[in-house]
């Protein structure tokens, strides 16, 4: 963001206030609160936000003000002893005003004082939101229970308690030009790579925007190329542990104020098939865990279009399997009722997100009983195509990334169409494309299907195989640490 030209705080008070008054609305905004005291004969001015302070400790700073009257030193500058009676942990000096506005509007009091060309901004703030609690889509049976929320002092502290390292760094950085949203790009400084580390600060310095109004996926937008390439470029996750574990690899977080998301660099696509159930089961159940996923996400994308293709040309399946295929013909040609069956479920899922809780239930098994059971019924689909697809968006469930399985989705319904048109010629060329979309996708100049392209023999046992941790003693190569050993 453009840096914007500095004003200078006054010694006047009065000059002081109407600068605050035209650019902050003290006046206007009830939320706006504004306090004179008199200590030492000299006017102080108190700023902050209501909604956004501890009432109890501004009446605590407050009194502590009142008291300085009677129990300090009058020979003493007003400035230094008042610095030296705050009761708060954090004091900051400021000498301009846009500095003080800005803290000012994220939560933090600010202090004028008659005859000071200075100010004192203290830090206390505290943001309503809700308690810590594990995420809906990363669930585990066995694990910590808490989760990121929209406070970005409480996920910045639940990491601490994980990485309890002194080179674990919090950077915080403001972005938006009207909503200055709090960024912290979080590493640990002997792991991370120092060129990713800049790479990133740079391009977040070089937003220029109102304001995040979608938060961390306005950001992803800005520090990756998407162009119009569906498949995710970098990994979310609102889960403590997993967002440690990936510091201590050598990746980078981006922690946005007032989202629970955490934004993990660089990713490639084995990053979104992972969860942390895996790691929290003995390794022979977590590689069994993962290739049942692995099942899903391939059924996902290739169940379907194999499915189509062998309806289109009984002739290439063997004899054993020469049932698959409808027993029945229908007046709805295949490739309408997938894509019907398809699309339906996609309503349904967007309609359970709008829906309430309880009612969201209700609907669902009205969808797949009354109006599954009565599409057969009246001929517009085979059973056949309400099993496949029902198969399919099972595996899309499985998917641990919501945006891979959204973006898997799509790769489906583009197989299925080449299918229908050119069967099994569109078939191949889907697969193909398919492949070499993703061999072509990098994520901040990380190769997206590494470790399998550039193949990297032991990386890719680790993918197949949830390998246990003592044997774990290298870090990923891919996020080009500094240091590489994981354990001696």
């Amino acid at each position: 963001m453009p840096e914007q030209q500095k004003t200078p705080i006054v010694m006047k008070l009065e000059q002081n206030r109407r600068i605050m008054n035209e650019r902050v609305g003290v006046e206007q905004s009830f939320d706006i609160g504004f306090r004179t005291l008199h200590v030492f004969d000299h006017e102080v001015n108190i700023y902050y936000v209501t909604g956004l302070c501890e009432t109890p400790i501004i009446v605590e700073l407050m009194r502590q003000l009142f008291e300085i009257n009677e129990t300090a030193d009058k020979k003493m500058p007003i400035f230094e002893r008042i610095k030296s009676d705050i009761p708060h942990q954090q004091v900051e000096e400021a000498d301009d005003m846009e500095k003080c506005i800005t803290q000012l509007l994220s939560g933090l009091i600010v202090i004028f004082i008659e005859g000071e060309p200075k100010a004192f901004i203290v830090d206390v703030r505290s943001y309503p939101g809700r308690t810590p609690e594990e995420p809906d889509t990363e669930k585990v049976i066995r694990g910590s229970r808490d989760g990121y929320t929209e406070n970005i002092i409480e996920n910045t502290a639940l990491t601490r308690r994980r990485i309890r390292d002194e080179r674990l760094r919090h950077e915080i950085m403001q972005v938006g030009e009207r909503s200055k949203t709090d960024i912290c790009l979080s590493y640990l400084q002997d792991v991370a790579d120092p060129g990713l580390v800049q790479l990133i600060k740079k391009e977040i310095q070089n937003i220029d925007i109102d304001g995040l109004t979608m938060a961390d996926k306005t950001l992803e937008e800005y520090l990756v190329n998407q162009g119009r390439n569906p498949f995710p470029l970098v990994r979310y996750t609102e889960r403590p542990d997993v967002a440690s574990a990936h510091l201590f690899e050598g990746h980078v977080l981006i922690m946005v104020d007032t989202s629970p998301s955490m934004i993990i660099t660089p990713t490639t696509y084995f990053h979104h098939v992972q969860h942390a159930e895996e790691f929290r089961q003995s390794p022979a159940v977590g590689t069994f865990v993962r290739w049942v996923r692995f099942f899903g996400i391939f059924s996902s994308v290739f169940l379907l279009p194999l499915w189509m293709l062998f309806v289109m040309q009984p002739d290439l399946l063997p004899e054993p399997l020469s049932f698959i295929g409808p027993n029945e013909e229908s007046a709805i040609p295949i490739i309408f009722q997938i894509l019907l069956a398809d699309l339906g479920l996609e309503m349904l899922r967007i309609a359970a997100i709008h829906t309430p809780t309880p009612l969201s239930t209700a609907m669902g098994l009205i969808a797949a009983v009354l109006i599954g059971q009565i599409a057969i019924d009246v001929g517009m689909f085979v059973p056949e195509v309400i099993l496949y697809v029902a198969v399919a968006s099972i595996g899309s469930y499985a998917t641990p990334s919501y945006e891979l399985s959204v973006a898997n989705k799509m790769s489906r319904i583009t197989l299925v169409i080449l299918v229908s048109i050119f069967g099994i010629k569109g078939l191949l060329i889907g697969f193909m494309a398919y492949i070499l979309l993703l061999a072509h996708t990098k994520s901040l100049n990380t190769p997206y299907l590494w470790p399998f392209l550039p193949f990297n023999l032991k990386a890719a046992m680790q993918i197949v195989f949830r390998m246990s941790m003592p044997t774990l003693k290298v870090r990923p190569s891919v996020v080009h640490p500094q240091n590489n050993q994981r354990q001696k």
